[in-house]
């Protein structure tokens, strides 16, 4: 539950002593009786990085004239005026654009000054609205990159003797290194941008490849990650399957340059975002990720293969896989400084039942006594927001099943956590709605089987099982069991829902990822 709420980096370290919230920074240690929320601290965080003198500076100003951060604080106090009921007390709220900017930003400085090193340098870009836009869009980038497990080196800037990327990152799962590069197009009256260093061209794609043959000219000693921020307009009611156009153009282009205009040797997995955040500030905060592979034909493209073929691809790249991921956590910032349950440890709300712990319900014995009793197993009935609870009272040698309403706070607890919410890790079946999250989940089911078990099943010749691995006779049963299934037809060789209107729109491998807002926050 921490990892997904903090993500793979280091875990926050805090401590409660009295009446006072301690949070350790590094080596600094950090403390407040005002503290009730992680959200809580990091306003007064970004307050002190940036100086409060500098800020009550800007605050003097116009607000046409202020920075964009002290733009986006004005917008933070009037959505606090708005939405927080009571003062002191704990609110739920949907993530909207002011929430992402400014507390995401502040974010971003913790986790760098928590992970890696805060570099004054940084500091001071971030507060040149001439270097704003750029120093923001790489906070983003290295949050993205800490929340999915990588470890940066920063790079040293003052050094001009050569061009170079922001910062190397280091994959904690394979240890493979990449030198990242981040990169923002600049609008007219955007995030600090003028007429001197913006553009008024509507065309999202209008420096898309100016920055990717500027990213590629920056030397790399290793394998590269390009993040390029498309910074355009998007409507509020985008969804997967009604996506920005956009995405299809950015994806040609990039196709195109491959094709015609890439340098021998070169590659570089690219992530083309784009972030309306600034844009909306009462809006949704919404963003959208394409992932793709420049130089790298087997990374996320379109087009049919076996199920296995695309298992086998999405484990090759498991790094920009997991980086993907790190970006839809941009959506989401911790509430809680321990990673609990929101509404337990912020509403007052009563904790779930933990699997293995025994309990005393009240009412529940066959005459209406209380029943102590030990859980066994729950399950959550999402259609009417109930828990059924199975339990085994061992002083009468009784099992029973008990059912509990949830209230809406619990239950946003749950969804937010499913695998984790009863004290057991434990995968939670979902449906699957293409032939490849089947095949998923059936290998996941099938990994531990024994070999002998799985070909016993498949009854292959001799001379055909024994050339094959352990994993490829598991996928292969299981690339069995999805075509027999009756869930799914085959159309011109190729499995699709039954039903489906249109072949291509189940593409084994989609080459789009959209990240809609979905995440909630307790400022």
């Amino acid at each position: 539950m921490r990892e997904k709420q903090q993500g793979l980096g280091r875990p926050i370290i805090s401590a409660k002593v009295g009446n006072e919230q301690i949070v350790a920074i590094g080596n600094k240690l950090l403390s407040s009786r005002n503290w009730k929320t992680f959200p809580d601290f990091l306003q007064d965080y970004l307050k002190t990085k940036l100086d409060p003198a500098w800020g009550n500076a800007e605050i003097a100003k116009p607000l046409e004239q202020r920075h964009p951060i002290m733009q986006w604080y004005e917008a933070l106090c009037h959505f606090q005026r708005k939405w927080v009921m009571k003062p002191g007390v704990p609110t739920s709220t949907d993530v909207v654009g002011v929430l992402a900017c400014y507390l995401g930003l502040a974010y971003g400085l913790y986790l760098l000054d928590h992970n890696v090193e805060l570099q004054d340098r940084l500091i001071a870009r971030l507060k040149d609205p001439g270097n704003f836009q750029g120093a923001y869009y790489e906070i983003l980038v290295a949050r993205a990159l800490i929340s999915a497990g990588f470890e940066l080196t920063l790079e040293d800037e003052t050094d001009k003797r050569e061009k170079h990327c922001e910062f190397a990152a280091v994959s904690k799962a394979s240890g493979e290194k990449f030198w990242i590069e981040a990169k923002m197009r600049g609008v007219t009256g955007m995030l600090g941008r003028t007429d001197a260093d913006g553009t008024t061209n509507p065309s999202a794609i209008s420096s898309l490849i100016p920055q990717l043959n500027g990213a590629f000219k920056k030397p790399a000693a290793d394998r590269r990650m390009i993040f390029i921020d498309l910074n355009t307009e998007m409507r509020s009611d985008v969804t997967e399957d009604d996506r920005p156009p956009f995405l299809a153009k950015a994806t040609e282009r990039v196709h195109r340059y491959e094709r015609d205009e890439l340098a021998e040797g070169q590659s570089a997995y690219l992530f083309i975002t784009n972030m309306t955040f600034h844009r909306e500030l009462e809006g949704p905060a919404q963003m959208v990720a394409l992932p793709i592979g420049v130089g790298i034909p087997d990374f996320n493209r379109p087009g049919y293969m076996t199920l296995y073929e695309a298992y086998k691809r999405e484990k090759k790249h498991a790094d920009a896989n997991r980086v993907a991921e790190g970006l839809s956590s941009l959506l989401s910032i911790p509430s809680t400084f321990d990673g609990s349950l929101p509404g337990v440890t912020l509403h007052g709300e009563r904790p779930p039942v933990m699997i293995g712990h025994t309990y005393n319900f009240e009412g529940a014995g066959e005459d209406g006594s209380d029943m102590i009793a030990t859980v066994t197993d729950a399950i959550v009935m999402e259609s009417d927001q109930t828990v059924m609870i199975s339990v085994y009272d061992k002083a009468n040698d009784r099992a029973c099943i008990l059912k509990e309403k949830m209230s809406d706070t619990q239950f946003a607890d749950y969804r937010n956590h499913p695998d984790a919410y009863f004290g057991e890790v434990r995968h939670v079946p979902t449906v699957s709605k293409t032939p490849y999250e089947f095949f998923c989940a059936l290998m996941r089911i099938h990994s531990d089987w024994p070999r002998d078990n799985l070909l016993g099943r498949l009854k292959l010749p001799d001379n055909e099982a024994t050339t094959l691995s352990d994993e490829e006779v598991c996928a292969l049963y299981c690339e069995r069991l999805v075509a027999g299934s009756g869930a799914f037809e085959s159309r011109d060789g190729v499995l699709v829902p039954k039903g489906a209107k249109d072949k291509q729109a189940t593409s084994v491998v989609p080459n789009e990822v959209f990240r809609p807002a979905a995440r909630r926050l307790t400022p």
